[in-house]
């Protein structure tokens, strides 16, 4: 409920400024509603004469005319990560947290432009669906949901990590968005490959789609802390994290993975905007949106 003060100093509309990562969208997808004054120009042959900007004509002695574009309803659907990969944080917040952190930022802000907001929250085992709508009581209802899978997250846990659910949750996030929806996928990308973005390329053809890669700085790169014991949950190895070899082989999987998303979504001119689990979530939105951190 705090993050609905936070929500401020950053919009999913298409007008954006000029540093932001949605800046060169196409208006007629990224929309939001009613008409928006595009420009003011000389009047051309077959322009409506109701455009007609009277007060510029008469100053300016030649006939100019207003052009405005059409903006729709535009629905949201925020697909939200909260499965056991996502139950790891090395310095200040888990990347569960960032991710519900960042829902709630972004389901206050849809539904203050006025837009219908929904979901898809999912974890290794389940699926919640909300409809979009434009009400509290929905926002609330994803909030909630969010922080149910959250909070049932725990060190102890005996479900194993289920990859393959990325992929079955982007599907039927397509099933929920015929057209001119914005899909906004909150999560650490695991269990991305092929079929993952298969299936997001076809959401792209009629909507938009914003991806918001949630990663914790020890995933990037290890610490020189001597001799590490990893483990999984079932199996563990002594590393010596001081080694060279390692440590450049480690942050080059990370780096390689993550470059080789983000050129194939750049592709289909779909933003991915990366989110670490240390700085505050609302001023890396408010930056990656081309604002002050300040708002």
């Amino acid at each position: 409920m705090s993050f609905k003060h936070r929500a401020k100093g950053f919009s999913f509309l298409p007008r954006q400024p000029m540093h932001s990562v949605l800046a060169g969208r196409h208006a007629s997808r990224l929309r939001g509603r009613g008409l928006n004054f595009e420009e003011l120009r000389h009047y051309r042959s077959g322009d409506d004469i109701r455009a007609m900007d009277w007060k510029v004509t008469n100053r300016t002695g030649k006939p100019h005319v207003r052009v405005y574009t059409e903006e729709r309803e535009r629905p949201v659907i925020l697909v939200v990560d909260q499965r056991v990969n996502m139950f790891f944080g090395s310095v200040r917040y888990m990347k569960s947290v960032i991710a519900a952190q960042l829902t709630s930022l972004a389901a206050w802000r849809v539904l203050a432009s006025g837009d219908r907001v929904g979901a898809v929250i999912f974890d290794d085992s389940e699926v919640i669906e909300i409809r979009p709508h434009r009400s509290q009581k929905t926002v609330m209802r994803i909030l909630k949901q969010t922080v149910a899978m959250n909070h049932r997250l725990n060190a102890g846990m005996s479900s194993e990590r289920n990859d393959a659910q990325l992929s079955e949750v982007v599907h039927k996030t397509e099933q929920l968005c015929s057209h001119d929806h914005l899909v906004v996928i909150i999560s650490d990308l695991s269990g991305w490959n092929e079929q993952t973005l298969k299936l997001v390329k076809r959401i792209s053809r009629h909507n938009d789609i914003v991806s918001a890669h949630i990663y914790d700085p020890l995933e990037r790169q290890l610490p020189e802390s001597g001799r590490l014991l990893v483990s999984d949950g079932v199996m563990q190895i002594e590393v010596n994290a001081n080694d060279a070899n390692l440590q450049a082989g480690f942050a080059e999987a990370f780096t390689d993975h993550e470059d080789y998303i983000e050129s194939e979504l750049r592709k289909h001119n779909i933003p991915l905007i990366p989110i670490n689990t240390i700085e505050p979530v609302d001023i890396q939105l408010r930056l990656a949106m081309g604002r002050s951190a300040g708002g």
